[in-house]
């Protein structure tokens, strides 16, 4: 329970890198906002990404990998459709939130590994 709670607030963090670093990756609000945010992207995370990784299983292998980037910013996407208060205005903006999302995600993932 609490590794998913460290999750939900590396997402939160991981949405406000790309907040701060992406232009044309917006968050309309405050903390609570970005807290919102982060839980949704934990939530379809660990609902909805498992089962379209299984489908898209053939396109992960051929690409070695390559097309969970396409995976992730599919459901940074949905976090955007889901909630009026993250607005993604171009696909070049997906797509580098998308990488600095993961990028965040990825050294807070390591630091948390490193507490347990």
């Amino acid at each position: 329970m609490i590794g998913f709670l460290i999750r939900i607030l590396g997402n939160s963090v991981a949405v406000y890198a790309a907040y701060y670093f992406v232009p044309g990756f917006v968050v309309v609000g405050g903390i609570k906002e970005f807290l919102l945010a982060g839980i949704l992207f934990g939530l379809l995370n660990k609902i909805v990404k498992p089962p379209i990784k299984l489908l898209t299983m053939p396109l992960i292998i051929l690409t070695l990998g390559l097309f969970l980037i396409v995976i992730n910013a599919l459901m940074l996407w949905l976090v955007d459709y889901a909630f009026n208060l993250v607005i993604i205005e171009s696909i070049t903006a997906l797509v580098w939130a998308t990488i600095v999302v993961a990028v965040v995600n990825g050294v807070i993932s390591a630091f948390s590994k490193v507490i347990d």
